[in-house]
């Protein structure tokens, strides 16, 4: 098959390699052309997956239309709060596009597939996510992800297009969940890094993952979505991976902030996006729209948007009342 990949940051890039090997044609588009004419010279990703050679044979698309005409399939990898602007350009494409970005659009509360919806509605659409770091993926270390769709058929036609012995594919039909999910981990994995920065050790990681699973859970089964998705590898396997891996930039933007760097420094050093920082806001104002009790999210939203002092986000968490489990 002809697979179009919208944006030539790491994961599509990574995502290119997997179609390469299972015999798919690649053609590649990113938002800067002069640096997408020096990935087609130089056939390495230097700013965003380094050390990794690219096939020879990958085709290089000057406009984002040619996606259109040319492709079976199109996938999406390209920052959440770019998605909509270049996803309009997609409005007359009728066949597949699979969302891999982890976001939430904050005017809408949408998630990627939603706004796909709106923007090209004759197309079938797919999101894919899980515990999967581009670098390991791209390098073909194992590793295993989720193909959601509304209808089964897409998921599964987007299975095969990836899966391969290195890369498992599984199939959903809980396409919100797998999203929030994948987009509400990365704002507990700045937590995480928060935590890391200030010195905790693994019994407070470990806490928080738990109680973050019950959080993204309570929020997500409110918002529409299954509550067994997020035991699931688009669940608590991402949100394990990305709180705990030294890959993870949105824990590393936690953790450096745990160190006393200034949110502004630290974004703006950042070598690529760390979703969790847009997604909390709109994690935040999405849960006050459903009326979801979130503490971590609050802390961190505050920490982010609010400049609250960490010392007093950590002691606002720990301090709250006793309550059983759930």
């Amino acid at each position: 098959m002809r697979v179009a990949i919208v944006g030539a940051g790491a994961w599509g890039t990574a995502l290119g390699l997997i179609l390469t090997r299972n015999a798919h044609e690649v053609l590649l588009w990113g938002h800067h052309p002069e640096y997408l004419r020096q990935i087609e010279k130089t056939r390495t990703n230097e700013q965003y997956l380094p050390g990794v050679p690219l096939p020879s044979e990958w085709q290089f698309l000057e406009k984002i239309e040619g996606a259109i005409a040319q492709t079976d399939v199109v996938v999406v990898a390209v920052p959440s709060k770019a998605f909509r602007e270049i996803v309009q350009r997609l409005a007359a494409y009728r066949g597949i596009i699979v969302s891999v970005t982890k976001g939430i659009e904050y005017e809408s509360g949408l998630t990627m597939s939603g706004v796909l919806r709106q923007c090209a509605p004759q197309a079938s659409v797919a999101a894919l996510s899980g515990p999967t770091l581009a670098s390991e993926v791209a390098r073909g270390f194992p590793s295993a992800i989720v193909a959601a769709s509304e209808q089964l058929k897409t998921a599964e036609e987007v299975q095969l297009l990836f899966h391969r012995p290195s890369f498992r594919v599984y199939t959903s039909e809980d396409i919100l969940g797998v999203e929030l999910g994948g987009a509400l981990k990365n704002v507990i994995a700045i937590a995480a890094g928060v935590g890391d920065g200030l010195g905790f050790g693994d019994n407070s990681k470990a806490a928080l993952v738990t109680r973050a699973i019950a959080e993204i859970r309570r929020l997500g089964v409110v918002g529409g979505a299954q509550a067994e998705t997020f035991s699931g590898l688009s669940g608590l396997g991402d949100l394990t991976v990305t709180c705990f891996s030294k890959l993870s930039r949105n824990r590393t933007l936690g953790e450096r902030l745990g160190r006393g760097e200034k949110l502004e420094e630290v974004l703006q050093s950042s070598k690529g996006v760390a979703e969790g920082y847009p997604t909390a806001r709109s994690a935040y104002q999405l849960a006050r729209n459903l009326n979801v009790e979130t503490p971590i999210i609050d802390e961190v939203y505050a920490m982010l948007y609010e400049k609250k002092d960490l010392a007093d986000s950590l002691r606002d968490l720990t301090t709250r009342s006793s309550k059983p489990e759930n």
